[in-house]
């Protein structure tokens, strides 16, 4: 749900504990490259 209201991957990935983007993408279900260009553009 956070996801969807926020689109920021890697707070995602930080709360979920994951060391790798890569495994929240899979878990999200989410488009690789998209997730990946927002992480980029995301700074926690």
């Amino acid at each position: 749900m956070i996801y969807r209201a926020t689109g920021h991957i890697r707070a995602i990935q930080i709360l979920l504990g994951h060391s790798k983007i890569e495994n929240t993408v899979r878990y999200l279900g989410v488009d690789v490259e998209d997730a990946l260009l927002l992480a980029e553009r995301t700074e926690i």
